[in-house]
């Protein structure tokens, strides 16, 4: 369930320098955003920034961009990323409709993309909105390097089991899933959990996951 509005939340996001603006002119050119020509990964939907903030501490050779739709959301990740003492330079926050993730990165730009407990959208007439649905796949498959990978989180199994099905009817290749990740030593290994999914988890709700790509890297 996303936040309330809070006022003045837009005017922060606005003024803070880890927040890109314009995203849609940076399409091509977000390895200049960082200055360096390291790979660049996006979480979708990346709610208060546990998942992704770690991930760039842990990895400082890999550019990270956290796209969140709502700015109340958003707002939170960045109180969390002025709370610490370093926060991680390879980081930048976008406030924007994923729907929109054509326009804003290039074709081959990104090296990998998380999607977290994205929102199930349970009426069948929203199917399309969901972040795995065959609609988003086409998306990812527009932005992805060849050999890119998609990974998906939830502790929603009605999703889950939709998702896989999308994996195939998009015509992808599911690499490797499980119905409860924490319990799967080899998808487990250097697990990362977001503020959900240790909020599921600790309720003894199983976490899937899979991971997909491309079936080849040529065409």
């Amino acid at each position: 369930m996303r936040l309330r509005n809070i006022p003045g939340a837009r005017e922060v996001i606005a003024g803070h320098e880890a927040v890109v603006k314009q995203e849609k002119e940076k399409r091509g050119h977000w390895n200049e955003v960082f200055g360096n020509t390291h790979p660049i990964r996006v979480e979708i939907g990346m709610g208060k920034g546990q998942f992704l903030m770690q991930m760039a501490q842990e990895h400082p050779d890999i550019n990270y961009i956290g796209i969140e739709r709502y700015s109340s959301v958003l707002l939170r990740a960045l109180e969390r990323m002025d709370a610490m003492e370093e926060p991680p330079a390879n980081i930048r926050f976008v406030c924007m409709d994923a729907a929109e993730i054509e326009e804003v990165f290039e074709k081959g730009e990104v090296d990998r993309i998380y999607l977290n407990f994205s929102d199930p959208w349970p009426k069948a007439r929203h199917a399309k909105r969901r972040l795995t649905s065959t609609a988003y796949w086409e998306r990812y498959d527009n932005i992805l390097k060849r050999d890119g990978v998609v990974e998906f989180k939830t502790d929603n199994k009605d999703l889950f089991e939709f998702s896989l099905e999308q994996v195939r009817e998009a015509g992808w290749e599911l690499k490797a899933h499980t119905f409860d990740l924490h319990h799967d030593p080899e998808m487990s290994r250097g697990n990362i959990m977001t503020e959900y999914e240790e909020k599921f988890s600790s309720r003894g709700n199983p976490i899937c996951k899979l991971t997909a790509g491309r079936k080849s890297v040529e065409r």
